[in-house]
């Protein structure tokens, strides 16, 4: 990818933009806070239901911390120095002791972003982008604020060894140490520092070989003195190498060798945490409101107890079969959107109430969803042999633990699972309010005249787009595949390949699976089918008039909707790291690419032209002409999807992979100059806004709700009162299993 020519347009541009700060590796002072609001669904419940949700949230609450140590090696020692400095002292208190050790208030402001960042992200690298964050304040201040603090005071050995630890680290933006990322590409403890890209892949088809999920694992790599290379798979589980004769893991737990390297499964990765997870787990099932939830519960602690994804796939099927429950979660190792290689699932639970009204409407789109599916562009052939009705109801979220909360989400994300048994879908109803709201002073990269349109329609949209996204964008679609037994779950003779007109020529074989099969592309590619999809039947008359829109205000919901996509594909290229040409944010990558496809329909669908703003400084507009939706938009999506969809269901990785990194490369070629756009859009970017959670408290036998102000003090006091009873012994286990593994994360030489 070559530098734009001196004196060309894009050149000449870019020098506009002048060098870019390193804003981007810092949370703003003036960053969004908001808080969940939750209280009314919270109050609807009956005793019962909140003592279940009250436990299974202190479950969500301890496995969430497991997040630490799958993120960088000095995040637990920076939650924990973190957790020890705010016990002692509230913010508050705090800022009395910084003050007057010489920090200005913008300082500390600084630092109480900062570690409200860190509560939120679980980490200290962004969980939307993969970026590192540090903090906006001069090192030698806050060490003394640190050293100088009542924590200190209390435990001078401790916390002057915590901060020896991680302080550099704190601060660090050394090149590799800027993102997450495998090998020399970045930072990650999913492998040990000495992996690559070609040990992923080997102990891939390794656990491929052997039938075991890479979901739970982590991959450690040792060298030997004769150069052989050994392997450990550690599985994530309660238990370690006690032996338990009634477990199908016992067996796995041995050595292998394996095309020519030694592999070594091993489980009890996070341990301690995984047990008070399974502690809280047995509490809520004394609360459960049916035996669905009993054995859903049941098989979640098999599964963490002996490192089992047999067993929490079993508990997804009692989970799938919970219909239309008024406490509804999940929990486990779930998304692999951060794993470098796409197949190691990040710790993440999440407990909700349902929101009755908008639920009435997913309802009827779900009711709607076999006769919409006929209208994706793809043969009958390529859609499951019958639609498995999902629930899909509209949550207000009371805890979500892990490193981020999303918009919606459509689970379990087993293939095998949702080919034959169904899925479940929800959309965060209380994240979606407060989360994507937009003031029109930071709204970027919009005409003027478009801006009080999307201010309007914004919210109802995304409502609209979210549905069709994890409905029928992830729901819809079926995997060709070939069993054990060597049958397949199409016909051979006469499915045809509606891409090239001939019979199909790949599929998946026993043991694989889309993110096996795809890796570092998959998670990507499918949010990009799914918003591809939400997109396309958003045009569908019947969607809107679900969503109660006709008329007039069902084209300015088409319209902002699609709008919304082409800025979202502008903004992506935040998420864009030049130096090692990838991409940081699955979404954004999404979004970018469909950009992209709808430039190349011409006609003036969209144009991305570069401005001056009023500050003269760099701007660009983002247009998108209405009148050529369906005309332009609508038959280019089409072709887009089909092929996306055939490449997926005949597991086409190199056709995939050609299809789809050819449309996320970030070039300068014009007319958009999109490499030297992404200067322009640091510039002018706004950061993601931080959430404050509630807690709830056990209070006698009656569940309290306690809620916290929306600001970064405000989410630093609901972390500090989370864990009131154990907050020293968590971050005695935090800091005792991160230096276990501490010299596994040095880098490759």
């Amino acid at each position: 990818m070559g530098e734009p020519e001196a004196g060309s347009e894009c050149a000449i541009r870019a020098a506009a933009a002048g060098p870019m700060a390193d804003t981007q590796y810092i949370l703003p002072n003036d960053i969004g806070v908001s808080s969940l609001d939750c209280r009314e669904a919270f109050r609807l419940l009956s005793s019962t239901e909140r003592l279940y949700a009250h436990y299974l949230s202190r479950a969500a609450w301890y496995g969430g911390l497991a997040v630490l140590l799958q993120t960088s090696p000095e995040a637990p020692y920076i939650y924990a120095l973190l957790s020890r400095l705010f016990r002692a002292q509230d913010p508050d208190q705090l800022r009395q002791h910084a003050l007057a050790e010489g920090l200005t208030e913008e300082e500390y402001q600084a630092f109480l972003v900062y570690a409200a960042g860190v509560y939120s992200n679980m980490g200290n690298y962004k969980s939307f982008g993969d970026t590192k964050f540090v903090p906006n304040l001069p090192k030698e201040k806050l060490e003394r604020v640190i050293l100088g603090s009542e924590a200190a005071q209390q435990h001078p050995e401790e916390v002057r060894g915590l901060w020896q630890i991680c302080g550099e680290l704190m601060f660090s933006l050394e090149s590799r140490l800027r993102h997450l990322g495998l090998g020399k590409e970045g930072i990650t403890t999913y492998f040990s520092g000495n992996c690559t890209m070609e040990d992923a892949k080997l102990a891939q088809d390794f656990l491929d070989s052997q039938n075991l999920s890479a979901y739970n694992t982590r991959l450690f790599k040792e060298v030997g003195q004769d150069g052989k290379l050994s392997y450990e798979v550690r599985l994530a589980s309660v238990l370690g190498t006690e032996p338990n004769l009634d477990s199908e893991m016992t067996s796995k737990l041995k050595s292998y060798e394996f095309q020519g390297s030694h592999f070594r499964v091993t489980r009890g990765d996070y341990a301690p945490i995984l047990q008070k997870v399974v502690e809280q787990l047995e509490k809520a099932k004394a609360y459960a409101a049916n035996s669905h939830q009993e054995q859903m519960l049941a098989q979640y602690i098999e599964s963490f107890t002996q490192g089992s994804i047999e067993a929490h796939k079993k508990g997804s099927r009692f989970w799938i079969q919970d219909k239309g429950p008024i406490v509804e979660s999940y929990i486990g190792f779930i998304e692999s959107y951060r794993d470098p290689f796409g197949s190691r699932g990040e710790f993440e639970g999440f407990v909700a109430m349902v929101n009755k009204a908008m639920s009435a409407k997913f309802e009827w789109l779900v009711a709607s969803a076999e006769q919409l599916l006929k209208e994706l562009p793809w043969p009958p052939a390529f859609e499951k042999d019958k639609f498995l009705t999902p629930d899909f109801t509209s949550l207000d979220v009371l805890t979500f633990a892990g490193s981020g909360i999303p918009a919606g989400i459509n689970i379990p994300n087993y293939d095998d699972l949702r080919q034959t048994e169904g899925f479940k879908n929800v959309s965060l109803g209380n994240v979606l309010a407060v989360a994507y709201a937009t003031q029109r002073e930071k709204l970027t990269f919009l005409e003027e005249e478009d801006k009080d349109l999307y201010i309007r329609w914004k919210g109802p949209s995304f409502d609209v787009q979210v549905g069709l996204h994890e409905l029928l964008g992830h729901g819809s679609g079926k995997l060709f595949m070939q069993d054990e037994k060597g049958a397949f779950n199409f016909d051979q003779e006469t499915v045809i390949n509606p891409e090239t007109g001939e019979q199909i020529q790949s599929w998946y074989r026993s043991g694989e699976t889309w993110d096996s099969k795809f890796s570092t592309i998959a998670s990507s590619y499918e949010e990009c089918r799914a918003e591809s999809v939400g997109l396309y039947l958003c045009l569908h008359p019947r969607v809107l008039e679900i969503f109660g829109f006709e008329g007039a205000d069902a084209e300015d919901v088409v319209y902002v909707n699609w709008l919304n996509m082409v800025r979202a594909g502008l903004l992506a290229l935040e998420f864009y790291t030049p130096e090692a040409s990838s991409w940081r944010q699955a979404h954004m990558q999404a979004r970018f690419v469909i950009l992209r496809v709808l430039l190349e329909a011409g006609e003036g669908l969209v144009t991305v032209t570069p401005t001056t703003g009023s500050d003269g400084r760099p701007d660009a507009r983002v247009r998108l002409d209405r009148d050529k939706i369906r005309t332009v938009g609508k038959p280019a999506l089409e072709r887009f999807l089909r092929r996306l969809q055939v490449l997926k269901s005949t597991g086409d990785v190199a056709g995939g992979r050609a299809l789809y990194e050819g449309y996320a490369a970030v070039t300068d070629a014009p007319p958009e100059c999109f490499l030297s756009l992404r200067d322009t859009v640091l510039l002018r970017k706004e950061a993601r806004k931080l959430i404050v959670q509630p807690n709830t408290r056990l209070e006698g036998s009656e569940v309290q709700l306690l809620e916290y102000e929306a600001s970064a003090a405000g989410l630093i006091r609901s972390f500090s009162e989370r864990f009131l009873e154990d907050g020293p012994e968590l971050e005695k286990i935090l800091t005792q299993l991160a230096t276990a593994d501490a010299q596994c994360w040095k880098g490759p030489q």
